[in-house]
């Protein structure tokens, strides 16, 4: 009986009604079209036009110097097919997805850690400590990859510290220590983020687990990150996206060497475009960073919107 009358209130056209006439209802106003149009005008103008016109120019023979650097031509697939027999768009595919990995594994670890860290320190310390890291996020990339060049090569002052000062890091492991210093970098973003949803999290559930003898482990698995993965998830697409786009502090650091050992794909996207004058091939490289960025993207939005709603 009860079961049909929650069926007929949900048929009944009165109730239908009165659920259009609701003012929470999403709904759509024509009117705010001419609220977004200078949006959607700087989105066209400043973005859409010039990827379009990117798009295009990886499928011609546009050079930066020589004769079809003035009179060049569209060439259909041609670039395409370079693209899929280049093994150093591999190697610098594998690059990225190292670094990029790598950064997102690193800044989650350690801006939890610190995170956790200082909810439970001196109020001097968390000044501290937590400005020295927000400082190093906010340093220009440039300034940040200048400052690990300096600290990493012989003589620095990392190969000083340990009594190894003829000891070139970054020349011996180039991959491992940019990725390094793109988590130093970013950690103070995650650290911030992070640390305010645990202050978020109602200490009466944690002392829920504490009354059911859970383990620090048992907390942290069951309870903590639960509801930490809209959080997570959020800081590991945009780390992802600025890891993708870091191409300062690794040209500072390495210019894309020893040999390609650094070359990942906004570095290998500049060589060919104006070191080896191939802009085509080149936007072509830099088309497909705007394709896995995209992706990124759109995973960061949908993420963004479920948690809103």
């Amino acid at each position: 009986m009860a079961s049909s009358s929650v069926h007929d209130a949900i048929i009944d056209p009165s109730a239908v009604d009165l659920w259009k006439t609701r003012k929470d209802r999403a709904r759509f106003q024509w009117s705010s079209l001419a609220m977004l149009s200078p949006a959607f005008a700087l989105l066209i103008i400043l973005f859409l036009i010039p990827v379009g016109y990117a798009v295009y120019l990886g499928f011609t023979n546009l050079t930066l110097v020589g004769p079809t650097a003035v009179h060049w031509f569209y060439t259909g697939t041609q670039n395409l097919q370079r693209l899929g027999s280049d093994t150093e768009f591999r190697s610098s595919l594998e690059l990225t997805a190292f670094f990029v990995i790598g950064s997102i594994v690193g800044v989650l670890i350690v801006g939890y850690g610190l995170a956790s860290l200082l909810l439970r320190a001196t109020p001097w310390v968390r000044v501290l400590v937590g400005g020295v890291v927000v400082i190093a996020w906010m340093m220009p990339a440039i300034t940040a990859g200048m400052t690990w060049y300096a600290s990493t090569t012989a003589q620095g002052t990392f190969a000083t510290l340990i009594g190894l000062s003829n000891s070139d890091f970054l020349g011996s492991y180039p991959l491992l220590i940019v990725t390094i210093a793109n988590i130093w970098s970013q950690t103070g973003f995650a650290m911030l983020v992070i640390g305010a949803a645990l202050r978020n999290i109602p200490s009466e559930i944690l002392e829920a687990a504490d009354v059911e003898n859970a383990s620090k482990f048992q907390r942290f698995r069951l309870v903590v990150l639960p509801m930490l993965r809209p959080t997570m998830t959020a800081v590991v697409l945009l780390v992802a996206l600025l890891s993708l786009a870091n191409f300062s502090l690794i040209y500072v650091m390495t210019q894309g060497g020893p040999g390609n050992a650094t070359n990942i794909l906004p570095l290998y996207s500049y060589q060919q475009a104006f070191e080896f004058n191939n802009l085509a091939y080149g936007a072509l490289i830099g088309n497909v960073m705007v394709i896995i960025a995209a992706v990124f993207g759109v995973l960061y939005v949908r993420v963004a919107t479920k948690r809103s709603k």
